[in-house]
């Protein structure tokens, strides 16, 4: 049997779910995922998931937090005051903004809450703080190189 090992390109099926069964993701049947098993393409639980699974295998897997996109950080949340918003952006608790910073780097920031003056950014990933649970099924299993 072949067995998922590092350095290996591998081919996924796959569907991501919140613990309370909300799909977050899935790979679209046409368009299985694909990455190299150790380089960091995704996010460490996924990857620690797949190595050792054997071609054709199916498994269930709950990726706590900080193996996916880590602990929800309160320090990444800032106020900004409504006025500095542009007329015309519909502000809106859940809606997903994207902002320049000063390097000139796009950040994407969700609004958090709103106040009458104000607004609460979150600078934290969307996942962040929550566990997550994949359905994996390894369809294809291409052996690295020998070196």
């Amino acid at each position: 049997m072949i067995k998922a090992e590092q350095g290996d390109i591998v081919k996924v099926r796959y569907t991501g779910r919140l613990t309370d069964g909300t799909v977050f993701d899935a790979s679209p049947p046409e368009r299985p995922l694909h990455f190299i098993l150790g380089r960091g393409e995704v996010i460490p639980g996924f990857d620690a998931a797949v190595r050792g699974m054997f071609l054709g295998e199916t498994r269930s897997v709950t990726i706590a937090p900080e193996e996916a996109y880590g602990p929800h950080d309160p320090q990444r949340l800032f106020t900004v005051a409504r006025d500095r918003f542009p007329d015309g952006v519909p502000l809106e608790v859940g809606r997903q903004l994207e902002m320049s910073n000063p390097d000139g780097e796009t950040i994407r920031l969700l609004i958090a809450d709103l106040g009458e003056t104000e607004v609460i950014l979150d600078g934290n990933h969307p996942l962040a703080g929550r566990a997550l649970v994949f359905e994996i099924e390894l369809i294809a299993v291409e052996k690295k190189a020998p070196v």
